[in-house]
């Protein structure tokens, strides 16, 4: 007897199980970390762009989820394709790792450790942007053509940004870089969420 054929939204499912397994982890680390400065508020001392890099994290994470359901409707998987998913959820917990580490007992609490650690930080999360931009376009034109000029213009200025974010220790900038950053998220999901259908 010949197996039944596996149809795209059969293999969808099982991918967007193992991807679902990935983005739980990368929201558990930053849920816990955060449920852990609230617990031991004086434990280690925290900063406030470390805080708006989790939030936007944590927004991101949620976003990737909704919007990875997009792949539903592809019409062929490869094993590259699948791979690629599964190193871009592997890229956004290798993010919420940083934010959270293990500890960070060998510095003066979260904005030295961001600040020293923000070379690793911004060059994933460049990554994801670059992983982002293949992602979309993995989904076809259709899906592209939802967000007009502004995608093409978004992922190059976060890219240049992530630049800047690697090479300055300024702390005004990383407020800034934070907080737009968190804002733009924000208004992205806003004005995108409900065109799924």
């Amino acid at each position: 007897m010949t197996p039944h054929p596996l149809t795209s939204p059969d293999i969808f499912q099982h991918v967007r199980m193992i991807m679902g397994m990935v983005v739980g982890l990368s929201m558990t680390r930053l849920l816990t970390g955060l449920v852990r400065i609230i617990q031991h508020p004086n434990q280690t001392r925290i900063y406030p762009v470390h805080i708006g890099w989790v939030l936007t994290l944590l927004l991101m994470l949620m976003h990737f989820w909704w919007w990875e359901l997009w792949l539903i409707e592809l019409p062929v998987w490869t094993f590259e394709t699948y791979l690629f998913l599964i190193l871009y959820a592997v890229l956004l917990f290798f993010l919420s790792a940083f934010l959270f580490p293990d500890t960070v007992n060998d510095y003066t609490g979260y904005e030295d450790f961001f600040i020293s650690r923000r070379k690793w930080f911004f060059s994933i999360f460049a990554l994801t942007v670059i992983f982002d931009l293949i992602d979309t376009l993995l989904k076809g034109p259709a899906h592209y053509a939802l967000f007009s000029m502004e995608y093409w213009f978004r992922v190059p200025v976060y890219l240049v940004l992530c630049g800047i974010a690697i090479a300055s220790t300024s702390r005004r900038f990383h407020v800034a870089f934070v907080s737009l950053g968190l804002l733009y998220e924000i208004s992205w999901i806003i004005r995108h969420f409900e065109r799924l259908s």
